[in-house]
This record gives structure tokens, sequence and C-alpha cells, in this order.
């Protein structure tokens, strides 16, 4: 039987699983690892606010030295830590792990700032120049700086200043400044990678940030590389957050379950089948059924939810990469380049050529 890997995640504590621990310890689970993990704080949702009751210093560092010292946990993805005398003692405990994945979660999916000013310069001191990977919301990397982020260089010039602090990689998620579009930046070894997409509001979602980094995190301590881990984690969390849905009522709880299921299937098989027949019967429903799930979910037939990623992926490829449109063509499982423009030019009103050439 297969020894999994361990992952241990150094966050708070959301009740509701919506993001903190808990969702780390479901996603560290759904890709494979075994999931560790040291609360540093709880938060308690009241009807107008939310309270977070910071967990002792010593019960947090006791907590990583007991995981550390009999489980040797293959990566560390750091998450809320809202204690500033905490973040020194702690590195000392996690120093000698080889892969730190810091996701320090300054401020919220809402906007709010999450910790104080002296947490923030001791995260930039004592867990940022032994970070493997650095994420960071550009809001977060801004009020860190105290720089604005208004363009491409701007993102670079920022991530340089993370890597002369130590970081070994520097992941910068969610710029608007290009209208319609969210922008992220990996910048390792000198490179920079730009990804973005027009799906603003799904990568915008509470919880998508926590769980990117605890996916990388998995990803890297099963010997991944930054740029693989990303990929991977990216391709996961497109299925299971960005595009899921959810549901409470029970009535719906059904359609929502096998619409999730659809999005994961496409996400895994989208370049070799676009046609809905396959979905369908991987989720032994017809085709009739599939199509009821899809506008009761959200308002679109499956083939129009296919279409629509594929596009994404054609676009995210003419703009993110070099690839001939002919290779950007065989990859997305188009029988011959003259299908993938005849496809292109139907969605977009242009060929792949004018898109890249012109831009949006």
């Amino acid at each position: 039987m297969k020894e999994l890997i361990p992952i241990l995640s150094i966050t708070g504590s959301d009740s509701f699983g919506e993001t903190g621990i808990q969702a780390d310890i479901k996603t560290i689970s759904e890709l494979g690892g075994y999931a560790l993990s040291a609360i540093t704080s709880i938060a308690i949702k009241g009807e107008d606010d939310t309270f977070i009751h910071n967990l002792p210093q010593e019960v947090i560092i006791n907590q990583v030295r007991s995981i550390i010292e009999s489980i040797h946990p293959q990566a560390i993805k750091i998450g809320l830590i809202r204690d500033a005398q905490c973040i020194k003692p702690l590195r000392e405990e996690i120093i000698a792990c080889r892969r730190i994945i810091c996701d320090p979660g300054i401020i919220s999916s809402q906007g709010e700032l999450l910790t104080s000013q002296n947490t923030v310069e001791a995260i930039k001191k004592h867990l940022i120049p032994i970070s493997t990977l650095l994420i960071l919301k550009c809001k977060e990397a801004e009020m860190m700086l105290h720089q604005k982020i208004n363009t491409d260089d701007d993102m670079i010039q920022v991530a340089q200043q993370f890597v002369e602090m130590g970081a070994q990689a520097v992941m910068l998620r969610g710029s608007h400044h290009t209208e319609g579009r969210i922008t992220s930046l990996l910048y390792e070894n000198g490179r920079s990678r730009f990804f973005s997409s027009h799906n603003t509001e799904g990568w915008q979602k509470h919880g998508v940030s926590a769980a990117i980094s605890s996916a990388i995190a998995t990803r890297m301590a099963m010997g991944e590389d930054v740029p693989t881990a990303i990929r991977n984690a990216h391709n996961y969390i497109h299925s299971q957050v960005v595009y899921a849905v959810s549901s409470k009522s029970q009535e719906s709880y059904r359609a929502a379950d096998l619409y999730n299921q659809f999005m994961s299937l496409i996400t895994e098989h989208y370049a070799a089948h676009h046609d809905v027949t396959y979905y369908a019967e991987r989720l032994a429903i017809t085709t009739r059924y599939l199509s009821q799930v899809c506008n009761e979910t959200i308002g679109r037939s499956p083939k129009q939810i296919i279409d629509n990623y594929i596009l994404h992926e054609s676009i995210e490829l003419l703009e993110n990469s070099r690839l001939p449109i002919q290779s950007i063509s065989d990859k997305l499982g188009f029988s011959s380049q003259a299908m993938f423009c005849k496809f292109f030019r139907h969605h977009e009103g242009r060929s792949p050529s004018d898109y890249r050439r012109i831009g949006r």
C-alpha cells in the first residue's frame, strides 16, 4: 500500500469550512496527500461580525514541534498567523523543511485586514527569507511594500523586491490592472510568467486563495517543481473551486453535485472530448438530463459550458505562450487548424492570429 506524503498546514480555523485549516485538509486529502495541521487562531462568526481568537504562542509552537519531530512533513504551508511574537520561534521550528509555501492571508477576500502591522513586519523579517514560494494577493503586496501595482512591470518589480528579501519564488495573484481580466505572476530565477483569466468572479471566491496555496504545497511535496505544481494546482482549483457551485437546498443538491462532477471531467478531458455525449456517459446519465442539470444550475447548456472552457484555455495559450496556432489547435484537440480557427472566430469574432496580434 502506497504511503501518503505528509503536508503540514499552519493556519487559522474556519468553523464553516470555507477556508482555513478545514479547507486545507480537504484540498490536501483530495490531492492524495496526508494532511497535518497546526491551528493558529479560531474564527467565530456572529450575525453581524466575525471574532478571531488567537491561540497562545506556546500552543501553536508545540503543535508544530510535535508534528515535525515525529512525522517530518515534505512541505509546509503557512497561512494566517496573527501573533507577531509567534513568528520568529515558528521560523526556528520549520526552517529545516525543504519546501515552505508562505501564503500569510493578510487581507481577506472581502478586503479586510486580518492582522497587525507588527505581524506584517515579522513576516517580512522572518518568514519571507525562508520561503520556497511566497504567495500574495496584489493588495497584500501593495500594503507590505507601500506601493501600487498598476502594470505588468509593477508586478515584476514588486516580485523582485520579495526575492531580494530572500524568497526563492514569488506568486502575485489578483491584479485588476487590465480591465475585465484578473492577472497573476510567477517570478522565479529571474524569469517572469504571467497567467490571466477573464473569470474574475470565480478566482475571487472566498476560499480560493487558501485552496490554491495548499494545492501547490501538496504538488510540491510530491516532487514537482514550482511551475509544474502551480499548473497542476490551477487545474484542480478550476474544477473544485472556481467553476464549482454549491447548494444548501436538498432539492437542488443532486444537480449541483452532478454539475461539479461535470466540470471536473471537463478539466481532465476537454482536449480529447468536445462532445456532450462523452460526459453524459461518464456521469451515467442521459444528455437530456445533463442539459436539465446545467440549465438549472447556471443557465447554460452543456455544449456552451464545454465550448466556454475550451475558449478560455485557447485564450490562455494565445496570451501566455508563444506556441504556434497549429500547436495550440493540436493541444486543444481540434482535428485541424482550420477547425480551431472556425471555432475561435465563431466565439470571438476574429481569428486566433488577429486576437494574438491585436489583443482583447
